[in-house]
């Protein structure tokens, strides 16, 4: 079914037919068309129909609230939309597949990001596009926002400056602060990845996995598999394995290289594959077939580039037991919205003053379980559209975050 526009139609100079849904080119296209006027807004929760109403919601009987809140500050959860609202914080420099585009380029995607929350998780968010891509002034930002909300998703922000923005804004703030293009796009990896090992009788810890890409996504993938216990997991760059005897590493790649690789492999990504079990692609590039092919037999294949998997599936089929990608064509799609609607979901609900390393393991763990009893090669990971998804991930990561210790509710 077609998507109902219900949004009016700008009266600015836009280039665009806003009535119609033509293009700046002079076609119609049906993505403008569900584009015109944005795609979410605000709505009141609370009527506003008569004086009554209105001195209720507004002035005077607000201030009795904001006063109370002024006394007692933990009130602000119960009697505001805070503990409700996520921000998605950008600055456009690394959105999907188009890179750096720019914060009003970005803003549709945004604005996608923030539906889903609502549609997946019952979340509400608000889209945010940052005017300025220097890592301080985006920390200061968002902490200067951020008593307006009860958790930041950072959002297509190139690496290595996301992984210093994460990492000082949940030092600054007590609200959950999760990277998504990092820590979700991790998640459902390894969700998938438990079920593909089940499927042919093997555990992670007889797997090893190579990782395309040591970006935002593949150091995070990296993490959560060593700490679910993968066998071992080597990730590879450019240049090739990242590897502890190279010179030319950042400091990110410096400290991936201290965890990972304990075969202590050296050379390009295809050595790497030989008698590999799974690889990852989160890089982009294309793998040769020659390389597939030397990979261990029942091998795993997630080839998760967009729009053009590492990989593609014609080839991985020939040589994989399963095969994955970033895809919704395409069986099994690593897709983030399995995971950051009710790890935020999760979070909030007991307000939590972070999201710990546990409860994004306690998510990887609820997603998998979900089609656990009907897994076969073309259903590892769950639809996004399986209505059991949320609520398993939300429980399993309130749970995970009370016994954390981090829980304040």
């Amino acid at each position: 079914m077609a998507a109902e526009i219900v949004n009016p139609a700008s009266d600015g100079n836009t280039g665009a037919d806003e009535g119609t849904g033509t293009a700046p080119d002079g076609t119609f296209d049906p993505a403008f068309a569900l584009h015109r006027g944005g795609k979410m807004a605000i709505q009141a929760t609370v009527p506003v129909r008569d004086r009554d109403d209105l001195s209720l919601a507004y002035t005077p009987g607000v201030a009795k609230v904001c006063s109370a809140i002024a006394e007692q500050p933990e009130l602000v959860h119960d009697y505001t939309w805070k503990s409700q609202v996520v921000a998605v914080v950008t600055d456009g420099t690394a959105v999907l597949g188009l890179g750096d585009i720019g914060p009003e380029a970005s803003l549709p995607v945004m604005e996608g990001k923030a539906i889903l929350f609502k549609q997946f998780g019952g979340v509400d968010a608000v889209p945010i596009a940052l005017g300025t891509t220097d890592t301080d002034e985006i920390v200061e930002t968002v902490v200067r926002l951020a008593p307006s909300f009860g958790g930041v998703n950072l959002e297509d922000i190139s690496a290595p400056r996301c992984f210093e923005i994460e990492r000082r804004l949940q030092e600054a703030l007590d609200i959950p602060v999760f990277h998504d293009d990092q820590h979700g796009t991790a998640v459902v990896t390894l969700a998938a990845l438990r079920n593909a090992a089940k499927l042919t009788d093997r555990s992670l810890g007889q797997l090893r996995a190579v990782i395309s890409g040591a970006g935002a996504a593949g150091v995070a993938i990296a993490k959560i598999l060593i700490e679910a216990g993968i066998g071992d997991v080597a990730v590879c760059d450019r240049k090739g394995v990242v590897s502890v005897d190279r010179e030319d590493l950042t400091d990110v790649k410096r400290e991936l290289a201290g965890f990972t690789n304990k075969a202590k492999l050296t050379g390009s990504l295809e050595q790497a594959l030989d008698g590999a079990d799974v690889f990852i692609g989160v890089s982009g590039g294309t793998v040769a077939e020659e390389a597939v092919a030397k990979m261990a037999k029942n091998s795993l294949i997630f080839a998760m580039a967009n729009p053009t998997p590492e990989i593609h599936p014609d080839v991985a089929h020939k040589y994989a037991a399963v095969v994955a990608t970033g895809r919704s064509d395409f069986p099994n799609q690593i897709n983030n919205v399995l995971a950051f609607p009710g790890i935020f979901a999760g979070a909030m609900q007991v307000r939590a003053s972070r999201i710990t390393e546990g409860m994004k393991l306690a998510a990887a763990e609820a997603l998998a379980a979900v089609v656990a009893d009907e897994l076969s090669a073309d259903r590892v990971i769950p639809s996004p559209f399986d209505e059991r998804v949320a609520p398993a991930v939300t429980a399993a990561v309130a749970a995970a975050a009370r016994a954390e210790g981090v829980a304040r509710r």
